[in-house]
């Protein structure tokens, strides 16, 4: 009982699962404290925190970001030869580069604020941009213990301290973007600046996140510490025949990270380009006066939004990249292809409904959350909620990729993808004019090419064939079924219930729709159920349904 118990934990899609509900509990918590920020600091403090926010995440992406990534990847190939020695050295090496690459980022940030604010047509930005910068030092440490830990087969660190982190952000954030903003009132008041209480705010809001994060590294190291005792006495049963030098140990998460640097930053660079070109277009445009509250509308509502069910997928690929590894390592093909199918079911079965959903109820959802005129924020989401399908999908594949030991692949997708994202907008903007919608459809582009190229470079690579009726068509049909259902529910009821009761009453007959339907429909197999958090638990409810 105690052998089926460990093997079932160690499972990648209940580890997934767990870090997947993690991410969407601490997207969940993102939101909802940003709302009270948002309405705090405004549409233009939301677009000065977006300008900083962009740079910091170039600049994280490049210093860190994919160094849990790569420590559970090398981590786990270690521990799958019981190279413990070697797997504690990888530790320990990524802990030096992480110094390193995270101090560096840290003292570029803070000394070159003004420049890159000014890059991006956003001086006051540079405010919020130095408070970022202990930041970047801080998460790439905390990668490393979070990578050491998912190398070792448990999301459950990370997924603990994704939601410190998050609970700190949100109570610090709030309180100091209410403190500065009001303290910026005043210096607007001295200077005749009224865009300084924004900016002022803008900087309130990024001091949770440097807080936030400082407090879930101290949360990963105690933990670290409680749990080295038991770490060291697998050394009795270590088969390596070298331990390896902290040279090659650099050398093999160089290897590792580089090419997920570049695919990722390539992947994630177009938020600041987009940034950068909508404002000049904007301005050339005579709308400069505009576009900080535009930008603030798009990132700070409709974004916001819509990033939440793309947790998911993030989640998901933390969890499979390990567990293709070890299928890599084993030369185990069938059980990589079989990974690899399972992960891309589940997460087309929560993104179909959530962008579904999302298209359907934005507007009453953001006149729910918000401040102001609901229109334009609803509109933007309504027009890129596909978005949510192609990135969760792109997001996937990448991890995929790098996990079956292909990183080049999702680079040269990701160079195709954002030349073909920027030429889009540049012509939508130059030629139409089409503001912000432009930044959408470009957006679009971009998700669906990546889709389209990683889905090609895995059946390349894998000689995986894709289940599209179980995949895609299922999850769709079931989806349109619950679009239609909650769309009639919110038309009857809404003058009569009123907008909070009917919405809330509509999301959760809506997911219980979507439920019968994917089980009716045989979206997914029973034994898939077990695989998942709960479910045992959902095979039962459904059997007494007749829905098994």
């Amino acid at each position: 009982m105690a052998v089926r118990s460990e093997k079932k934990s160690s499972n990648f899609i209940v580890q997934g699962g767990i870090l997947a509900t993690a991410g969407i509990v601490t997207r969940l918590i993102g939101m909802i404290y940003r709302i009270p920020v948002t309405n705090i600091i405004g549409d233009k403090g939301n677009g000065y925190y977006a300008s900083a926010y962009y740079v910091y995440n170039i600049m994280l992406l490049i210093s860190s970001y994919s160094l849990p990534l790569a420590v559970s990847k090398v981590v786990s190939a270690r521990l799958s030869k019981n190279q413990y020695h070697n797997a504690v050295r990888v530790f320990r090496g990524g802990l030096m580069f992480a110094a390193m690459t995270g101090g560096a980022a840290c003292l570029a940030v803070f000394f070159g604020a003004d420049f890159f604010a000014r890059f991006l047509n956003e001086p006051l930005s540079a405010i919020a941009l130095r408070i970022f910068a202990p930041t970047l030092l801080v998460v790439a440490v905390m990668g490393v213990f979070r990578g050491y830990f998912q190398g070792m087969g448990t999301m459950v660190p990370t997924a603990f301290s994704q939601i410190i982190e998050q609970i700190v952000n949100a109570v610090i954030s709030i309180i100091a973007a209410k403190a500065l903003f009001d303290y910026g009132r005043k210096v607007s008041a001295l200077l005749r600046n009224e865009d300084l209480a924004p900016a002022y705010g803008a900087a309130g809001s990024t001091l949770g996140t440097s807080i936030g994060a400082f407090m879930a590294l101290l949360f990963l190291v105690v933990l670290f510490l409680f749990l080295s005792s038991r770490i060291r006495r697998r050394f009795d049963n270590d088969n390596s025949r070298y331990v390896e030098s902290y040279g090659a140990v650099f050398r093999i998460i160089l290897l590792t990270v580089f090419p997920v640097v570049l695919s990722t930053a390539i992947y994630n660079i177009n938020d600041i380009l987009d940034n950068y070109i909508f404002n000049h277009y904007m301005t050339v445009n005579g709308l400069g006066a505009e576009k900080t509250a535009i930008w603030g509308i798009y990132t700070g509502k409709a974004k916001l939004l819509l990033n939440v069910p793309i947790a998911l997928s993030n989640a998901m690929s933390a969890s499979t990249v390990p567990a293709l590894a070890s299928c890599i390592a084993a030369d185990n093909m069938r059980g990589a292809r079989r990974k690899v199918s399972v992960a891309m079911r589940f997460t087309m079965i929560i993104s179909f409904p959530c962008a579904v959903g999302l298209l359907v109820l934005a507007e009453p959802i953001v006149s729910i959350l918000f401040k102001g005129d609901p229109a334009m924020a609803a509109a933007l989401i309504r027009s890129a909620a596909v978005t949510v399908i192609f990135y969760s999908l792109s997001t996937l594949t990448n991890g995929m990729l790098q996990g079956i030991g292909r990183m080049v692949v999702p680079v040269i997708n990701a160079v195709i993808s954002l030349i073909l994202h920027i030429t889009v907008l540049v012509f939508l903007m130059s030629k139409f004019k089409m503001g912000i919608y432009a930044v959408v459809i470009s957006t679009i582009v971009f998700s669906l090419s990546m889709s389209i190229l990683n889905g090609y470079g895995l059946k390349l690579c894998l000689k995986y064939r894709q289940e599209y009726i179980a995949t895609f068509a299922i999850p769709l049909a079931s989806s349109l079924v619950m679009g239609v259902v909650i769309f009639v529910l919110d038309k009857l009821l809404n003058t009569v219930l009123g907008n909070l009761v009917t919405t809330l009453l509509s999301i959760l007959l809506g997911t219980v729709v979507y439920f019968i339907c994917i089980l009716r429909f045989g979206g997914v197999r029973e034994e898939e159920i077990y695989e998942v958090p709960l479910g045992g638990k959902i095979v039962r409810v459904a059997k007494r349904l007749n829905l098994l």
